[in-house]
This record gives structure tokens, sequence and C-alpha cells, in this order.
């Protein structure tokens, strides 16, 4: 008897969704793996932003609140040039750290000074020039002070911070001296011009120490009175041009000539 035959079975085309299902499982278990880890890395950037916000004193009760609204007619890009009474030992350290100006420095000096004059329209106040001794500012009666007085005047307190701070970034020695015209004065508080300029001197020095951080050990004053004039007393104009008080910064070749150095002009 004949064994009956099977029939032929049909080849299985879908044997390929197998593998294709494990590797979506696969490509699952990375996703599942990597979401993890990042939410791992967030919480860890959250706690070290957190620490640094600690650090330097902000909280999140501070970030969440809401911001100081500054009028803009509060703002100014020009910082105040107001002079500050700084106490003794910062003013030292302050002396401390400055560097010697040399002779090469004076222009750049000269330069800045002359294109604030320039700029603020006090060019008649103040003249500069730089000579052997070294760098000269001579301020002006008509800027500085009132005819015959010895204070400086109020209204000049922004043009002598601005000059005074240009300075004070030197450690150079500093020579100030006071100057008038021919024309005698004789006052219940000045008996003669003599005094009157060694007065001037000695107020912008202590100005200078007192509100710029100026050592005083390497300051002086002297008063000239009509004896070192610049131009000519026989007229108004040059008698304007004398009535001066002289910041000298000195150079190291003027700076040996002072007295205590040694040496005679």
């Amino acid at each position: 008897m004949a064994l009956k035959r099977e029939p032929e079975k049909h080849p299985n085309h879908e044997r390929w969704l197998v593998s294709y299902g494990d590797l979506l499982t696969l490509l699952l278990a990375v996703f599942v793996v990597l979401y993890a880890m990042s939410l791992a890395d967030k919480k860890k950037v959250e706690e070290v932003a957190e620490s640094l916000r600690e650090s330097f004193g902000y909280s999140k009760a501070s970030l969440g609140a809401k911001p100081v609204v500054i009028e803009s007619g509060n703002i100014s890009i020009v910082p105040s040039i107001k002079p500050q009474s700084l106490p003794v030992q910062q003013r030292q350290a302050q002396g401390k750290q400055r560097a010697y100006a040399m002779e090469k420095d004076f222009g750049t000096i000269k330069a800045s000074l002359d294109a604030y004059l320039t700029k603020s329209g006090n060019r008649g106040k103040v003249s500069i020039d730089i000579t052997r001794r070294g760098l000269v500012v001579s301020l002006k009666e008509a800027g500085f002070f009132d005819s015959g007085s010895a204070r400086i005047k109020a209204g000049s307190e922004e043009l002598f911070s601005v000059i005074a701070q240009s300075l004070s970034h030197y450690a150079n020695p500093y020579r100030i001296e006071g100057h008038t015209d021919n024309v005698p004065i004789h006052t219940g508080q000045f008996r003669s011009n003599w005094e009157l300029s060694t007065m001037r001197a000695t107020n912008v020095l202590q100005k200078l120490v007192d509100s710029y951080g100026f050592d005083p050990a390497a300051m002086s004053a002297a008063g000239y009175g009509e004896y070192r004039s610049v131009a000519d007393n026989g007229a108004a104009e040059g008698r304007a041009k004398n009535r001066r008080v002289d910041i000298v910064m000195l150079s190291s070749g003027g700076e040996a000539g002072e007295p205590g150095n040694g040496s005679s002009r």
C-alpha cells in the first residue's frame, strides 16, 4: 500500500519579523537607559547651580523676585569725581602702589589734561607745561581763588578733582608754589603778597593730601609773591597770568635740585 504524501509546506517569509522585534526591543531599552541618565545629569547640574548660587549669595527666592526698576534720570555713565577723604592706612597703601612718572610720561599726562580742558571749556583756567623741572600745572587765580583770598572756590571743585586724580597715580615729589602780581596787598588777613601766595600754596597742598591721598612726605609748599612772574605786570593780562598756583610734578633731574637732596639749583 502506498504512503500518502504530505503536501509540501510553503516557505515562511515572515521570519524577519522576529529579528525586527528583537531590534526594536533593544532600541527601546537603549532609549530608556539614556533617558534615565539624562535625568540624573539634570539633577546633578541643578545641584551644582544651586551650590554656586548659594556661594554668591543668591537663592531661588531672590531670583524669582521682581526686578528693581531704576529711573533713567538717575543713571550716569560718567563716574562721580567728587573727592572722598580716605583713611590714613588706605592712603598709605595706595601710595605704595604708585609708579614714578618718567619724563616720557609727562607728555601723556599733559595731553590727557589738555583734552579735558578743551572739552570742558576750562582752557582759560589752567595751563600745563613741561620744563626741565618736570610737569607744571598752573591753577590760575580766576579759576580757583577770589581776589585777595587764599580759600579754594567751591565752584572749582570738579576741575580741581580731575587734575588731582590725574596726578595722584604717580609717586613723584611735588612742589606747590604760589605766585601773585605786583599789586600790593595789605588786609587784616594778609600783610603782603608773600603771605597770600604762601597760604594759597599751602591750601592746595593740604587739599591734595587730605582729599586725594598724596604722600605728605613727598610734598612741599612755597610762596614767591610777585618775584617769579611769567608775564609783564604792566598789563592787566600779564598780571592775571602771574596770579597762579603751580603744581610741579618733579622729574628725576628736577628733584635733584630741590632742598633736602644735597644739591643746589
